[in-house]
């Protein structure tokens, strides 16, 4: 089979189209014909050998969710035949013509919803449900403030919180982004290249920050949660130290907290998409969130879709279509 391989840790250029030997499924696995890979963040972080725990990266496959048909099954994995269409997490190996994913980390895909706009959907909904909805607690009437509105994550957090009942404030490079995640269902969305995103929401105060900047954004964040607020952290591109008062964290009874998702545990995974698939796959069948897509790309270019990915200039997902 073909796949996307890192020649070694560097910039998009090390990404190269190779030849692979075809997988096979394993007791509990499936081997999923890949149709469409979704690229994220931690692909890049991978591709440069920053990944938490990623070690010498060279003849890695990069993709954490594809969508495509199943294959073939392993032993222990009932729900799944042949001929199913699917969407799945994978700790690695998505850009790829085939892939083997744990029958338990796959979800059907959702009626009326093609392989590209189902591989847009994994990584970032079980994201943002676990650190939106479990870690953060987000309940119906109250504020979700989310930075990077524009991304994939941030299009996703959007749309559910407003469908949820909440409402939202945003942040985002451009007026173009802000108007995007305005039409997504953003009550606020701050262009945080001419306003201070604290200042337009003092006034509001937010109760749960779903944060990827960090930085000096960190005390600002915390500044703005209401009493009993919640500050997830998925990710600190401006650095992970900031200062901040225990003081007030006890006094305003703060929590801080955050994940990364690819290091947990296989049974987590299958427990959180057991989650989603109650949750959040109601709310695509009834056309209240979809993923929003703003670029394809064959699979060997998959290092033109990494370099879109680093300029920011995407609003929503970035995608791989596969054709084998």
């Amino acid at each position: 089979m073909k796949a996307i391989t890192i020649r070694q840790a560097g910039g998009p250029d090390v990404l190269q189209l190779t030849d692979a030997p075809k997988p096979r499924p394993a007791a509990g696995q499936v081997l999923v014909r890949v149709q469409a890979a979704g690229v994220n963040r931690p692909d890049v972080l991978l591709r440069q050998g920053k990944y938490a725990g990623s070690g010498d990266v060279a003849g890695s496959v990069p993709g954490l969710e594809i969508a495509g048909v199943v294959e073939a099954c392993g032993p222990g994995a009932p729900r799944w035949q042949p001929g199913d269409a699917v969407c799945a997490l994978l700790a690695s190996g998505g850009y790829a013509e085939y892939a083997v994913v744990d029958a338990r980390h796959c979800l059907p895909v959702p009626d009326g919803l093609g392989p590209v706009a189902a591989a847009a959907l994994p990584e970032t909904v079980f994201t943002v449900w676990h650190n939106v909805f479990q870690r953060g607690a987000l309940q119906p009437g109250e504020t979700l403030l989310v930075h990077g509105g524009s991304s994939g994550i941030g299009t996703t957090a959007i749309q559910l919180a407003h469908a949820l009942g909440s409402r939202v404030a945003t942040t985002a490079g451009s007026d173009a982004k802000c108007a995007a995640c305005r039409d997504l269902g953003a009550d606020w969305a701050i262009n945080y290249k001419a306003e201070d995103f604290e200042e337009v929401l003092k006034g509001e105060g937010v109760d749960v920050v779903l944060d990827m900047v960090g930085g000096d954004y960190i005390a600002k964040n915390l500044r703005l949660l209401k009493d009993d607020g919640r500050l997830v952290f998925i990710n600190a591109t401006q650095g992970g130290a900031g200062a901040f008062s225990a003081l007030e964290v006890m006094q305003r009874r703060l929590t801080i907290t955050g994940s990364t998702l690819r290091p947990r545990s296989a049974d987590f995974k299958a427990a959180l998409a057991a989650a989603v698939e109650q949750h959040v796959w109601p709310l695509v069948a009834a056309g209240k969130f979809r993923p929003l897509i703003h670029q394809t790309f064959p699979l060997a270019e998959a290092a033109g879709a990494h370099r879109l990915l680093e300029s920011s200039a995407h609003i929503g997902k970035i995608v791989l279509e596969v054709r084998s």
